[in-house]
């Protein structure tokens, strides 16, 4: 409404004239109230964690299920035994001092060839030392431990079959060979410029590494060669969780009833 002037004459209102805000709100001009609409049609929705609503791809499927496979089923010792494998210090030692034994790449040798054929051409043909370097493959392995040649086996724990590796262990405690199992036969493979490499052995080291191999071989020669608790300790037979509560409301309820046949009571 208008004010009444002086002479009796109403003043019209002023058109834009604000309207006094409530009692302890005050609204700040720089940040407007913008409410978001989430409907169809509306503002973008947040993002949410979809993972479990993912169809991934078939490989993957199948990695998880051979994965929970294995935790179900009860492994025997023969092949539960590769999953006791070395630490990750132990590791680091190990590797450190397996890769100053890498044998020479293609180039290398490619090189070494030319040149001592350019040293025969010119009359000056010199005797050279047989190399020392990590022996590898399968085959030429087993044979160095049939013939007692190496002084140290490291075998991958996941070859794949693991039928190809699992008599191994055996054959390294029967010719008293020290052993170990490393995790990742990929690791092995860079060592030996492979993809990868299901074992490697050491024959013969340097004077100076001696010292070394012999600390390493002892101690895996007790947790490994002398160890019988891992290979009479079977592996596998985990199951889920509705599984693992399943069995306990089973086994509670059989207290239960041998509580009650017996005249004690169960808290």
């Amino acid at each position: 409404m208008g004010k009444v002037a002086k002479g009796g004459k109403k003043v019209a209102a002023a058109p834009l004239a604000q309207k006094k805000s409530a009692k302890g709100t005050k609204t700040n001009p720089l940040f407007e109230k913008r409410p978001k609409n989430l409907r169809l049609g509306g503002d973008i929705q947040p993002k949410r964690d979809l993972t479990r609503y993912v169809k991934w791809p078939k490989y993957v499927r199948l990695q998880r299920m051979k994965r929970i496979m294995l935790m179900r089923l009860k492994v025997p010792p023969a092949i539960a035994q590769f999953n006791h494998t070395i630490d990750k210090s132990q590791a680091a030692s190990l590797l450190r001092l397996l890769k100053k034994y890498q044998p020479e790449t293609q180039k290398d040798k490619k090189q070494r060839l030319v040149e001592m054929a350019e040293a025969k051409k010119n009359g000056d043909e010199s005797k050279t030392k047989k190399p020392t370097v990590l022996k590898f493959g399968l085959n030429h392995v087993t044979n160095l431990i049939e013939q007692k040649q190496a002084k140290l086996v490291v075998i991958a724990h996941d070859v794949d079959p693991i039928e190809s590796v699992i008599f191994l262990p055996a054959l390294c405690r029967k010719k008293e060979v020290p052993y170990c199992i490393i995790k990742g036969k990929a690791r092995l493979g860079t060592l030996v410029h492979q993809k990868t490499a299901t074992c490697v052995a050491l024959t013969t080291v340097k004077q100076e590494d001696n010292a070394e191999l012999g600390k390493l071989a002892e101690s895996f020669k007790g947790m490994f060669n002398e160890n019988v608790e891992v290979r009479r300790r079977w592996g596998g037979g985990i199951m889920g969780q509705k599984s693992q509560h399943v069995t306990q409301r089973k086994e509670k309820a059989i207290q239960i009833e041998q509580a009650k046949k017996l005249g004690l009571s169960i808290a």
